[in-house]
């Protein structure tokens, strides 16, 4: 079995010679590695899904709310409907990191469980806010509880898969937010003919009815969410070794005993290929909130009703889901990250200038720029991720590192919340202008870490740095 360098083969940070161990102990183990595997996939990656996919349908369906008079109820103004947005990032920015160390001490089935119902909760909280000051207060709080779930759900799966296996799970995973986005528009769709039913308008009720299906749904979290490897009982002792060992074999031990504190935190923060990887999340991830909270409002200027909007807010997301799955296989296929990050960017870049550069009367032509958009941000994000995080090794640098790269690339997401003010509105100049700009930085940062990568599989294959066992 072939250990990939880092970017020389796309994939990993060091070599293994042929003739991996593993192989031999799994045939004197009577295990079937794929089947193995499998189990693995049904265990970890649905659930997680659905985990992440209430979480990001809770954090964004205030676009969908905000075309069914949630402003002019609650009395916003167009900056206060925008600070309503900005301030969960100030929680969930600042919690990230902290949340992934929790997560480790606590277990990740209590923990995402529990994430999940509180997230809930004040979503459905949210449904019965009255003004201003009670909306944003639980946008800050759901900040706290949501920090946890992406950067979590990587440090979790990270645990579990080889390099070569990863793409195509993380690409899935991060696909649950692209089919959330098309299943939000259409929960909206649906919700909103029950508008004035009890009195209440429709944006109170896809608070409600979404917050409290989150609410149910953490139970099923307690009992399906797993741990890591070293502790998953639904393993029987024997494969729970052999999954320690084949990834062992691969990237390093674990060292889920370590502790992480505050001088483990800064030694995984100074290597300089982790400050990059931030810069290389943070222009897709801000296009990424744009398109979540504004596709309804963008697509609503292409002269549709609030109901239509919701309707034609669904394609962009169907069409980036299935580009990022063939994105994801592909790299996994050829082993290689950096050709399928450029490739994306280089997409959505073309998507973006073309809304920005294009303000005729043909709305179909917007509209298909709009999906380009869409298609290489969502299909960029997980390769990203995955390119960096399994370089990574070892549970403190995982936990630090995924964290401190979805964290910073969160910054991002506070910027989304203004770029697209009402007073824009058809041409939204400045969203678009900081979208091609952030994207054009993106590239550049992964071309710098790719630099890197290359430098570093040179000293290793020169013998100049000890291999990572």
């Amino acid at each position: 079995m072939e250990r990939f360098a880092i970017e020389k083969e796309g994939l990993g940070d060091h070599h293994v010679s042929e003739g991996s161990s593993h192989e031999l102990s799994a045939e004197h183990l009577a295990i079937n590695e794929r089947k193995l595997v499998l189990k693995i996939d049904l265990r970890i990656l649905p659930i997680l899904c659905i985990v992440y996919l209430m979480a990001f349908i809770d954090r964004v369906n205030i676009g969908n709310a905000q075309l069914f008079s949630l402003a002019k109820d609650l009395h916003l103004t167009t900056n206060q409907y925008n600070i309503a947005l900005a301030v969960f990032f100030v929680s969930y920015i600042a919690f990230e990191i902290p949340a992934n160390i929790i997560m480790k001490r606590v277990k990740p089935h209590i923990f995402m469980s529990s994430c999940m119902f509180c997230f809930g909760l004040l979503v459905t909280m949210q449904g019965f806010t009255q003004n201003f000051g009670g909306l944003i207060t639980t946008r800050f709080l759901m900040g706290f509880a949501e920090a946890g779930v992406f950067p979590g759900c990587f440090y979790l799966m990270s645990m579990w898969y080889k390099r070569d296996e990863a793409q195509r799970r993380f690409s899935f995973f991060v696909s649950a937010a692209t089919f959330a986005g098309a299943f939000g528009g259409l929960l909206a769709t649906g919700i909103g003919h029950m508008d004035g039913i009890r009195g209440y308008h429709a944006w109170r009720w896809i608070f409600i009815l979404e917050g409290i299906a989150t609410c149910v749904l953490s139970i099923v979290a307690y009992f399906a969410v797993s741990d890591f490897p070293e502790e998953a009982k639904w393993l029987s002792a024997t494969e729970r070794a052999f999954v320690v060992q084949r990834l062992a074999a691969e990237q390093g031990k674990s060292d889920l005993e370590q502790k992480i504190n505050f001088s483990a935190v800064l030694e995984s923060l100074t290597d300089p290929k982790t400050l990059i990887a931030g810069f290389m999340y943070f222009g897709p991830t801000m296009s990424g909130y744009s398109l979540a909270y504004f596709i309804p409002t963008i697509v609503s200027t292409y002269g549709y009703t609030p109901i239509q909007a919701q309707l034609h807010s669904i394609p962009p997301w169907a069409a980036a889901f299935g580009l990022s799955m063939t994105m994801a296989y592909a790299s996994d296929k050829t082993k290689r990250r950096f050709p399928f990050i450029i490739f994306n960017l280089l997409l959505a870049l073309a998507g973006v200038i073309t809304l920005f550069k294009y303000q005729g009367a043909n709305n179909h032509a917007r509209y298909g720029a709009l999906c380009l958009y869409a298609m290489g941000v969502f299909s960029a994000v997980p390769i990203i991720i995955c390119w960096f995080i399994m370089n990574l090794e070892g549970h403190k640098n995982r936990a630090v590192g995924s964290a401190w790269q979805i964290g910073f690339g969160n910054c991002a997401g506070f910027i989304s919340t203004f770029a697209f003010p009402a007073k824009d509105k058809p041409k939204y100049e400045t969203g678009y202008s900081l979208g091609i700009g952030l994207l054009s930085m993106s590239i550049v940062a992964t071309i710098i870490y790719y630099i890197f990568c290359t430098m570093e599989n040179k000293k290793r294959t020169n013998g100049q740095r000890k291999m990572i066992l």
